[in-house]
């Protein structure tokens, strides 16, 4: 059977046959398209522009708000980019969107950063969840967890109030250096038990 396997790719048809030497030829083929990640999350930032989902403003324009919110009031980069990214799982996947935005994030970001992105689509329904026949206080689940308030407070000052059509948002553009550089490496490892920072 004639080996057509590029040059520099693993050599295996299945990973019970890898070998070191593979799994360094794959990490050397995967290192442009990770390094591409930021450019990636541009573009379905910018996929965003294309739907309101019946609010008063597109889907971007509501990130870039929540983002714009949480710059000018001071807070570090990683939260700013965390509210840039917030809701970027709308695309794929509008019932779960909250958890979608967080794993993408959470190998840059922290634990606790991670926690509010995973939980603020249960934090925002306490301002809608009663509007459609759902328990408001469904976060109270949560209670007692230490970025409880955390998560509260991105949803009470960034989250639900950016749906303003006359509000001045900081353009996309403006956050670019901020998501390159909270993309630029890892902090911690999603492939272990115990999950170690990195670095």
């Amino acid at each position: 059977m004639a080996d057509d396997a590029a040059p520099d790719a693993a050599r295996f048809h299945a990973m019970t046959e890898g070998t070191l030497e593979d799994w360094m030829a794959i990490g050397r083929a995967g290192a442009p398209y990770r390094n591409e990640l930021p450019d990636r999350i541009l573009a379905h930032l910018k996929m965003l522009e294309a739907d309101s989902g019946g609010f008063a403003v597109t889907r971007l324009e509501h990130s870039l708000q929540t983002a714009t919110r949480a710059f000018k009031d001071g807070r570090d980069e990683e939260y700013v980019v965390c509210a840039l990214v917030h809701d970027i799982g709308d695309i794929l996947g509008p019932s779960n969107h909250a958890e979608i935005g967080a794993i993408i994030m959470k190998p840059y970001v922290s634990e606790r950063n991670f926690w509010m992105m995973d939980k603020h689509g249960i934090f925002q329904g306490y301002y809608f969840f009663h509007y459609l026949g759902l328990d408001r206080d469904m976060r109270d689940q949560f209670r007692g967890h230490p970025d409880f308030e955390y998560t509260a407070q991105f949803c009470h000052q960034y989250d639900q109030n950016s749906f303003d059509p006359a509000y001045q948002s900081m353009p996309l553009e403006a956050f670019e250096p901020m998501l390159r550089r909270v993309l630029a490496a890892p902090k911690r490892s999603i492939y272990r038990r115990e999950e170690v920072v990195v670095g």
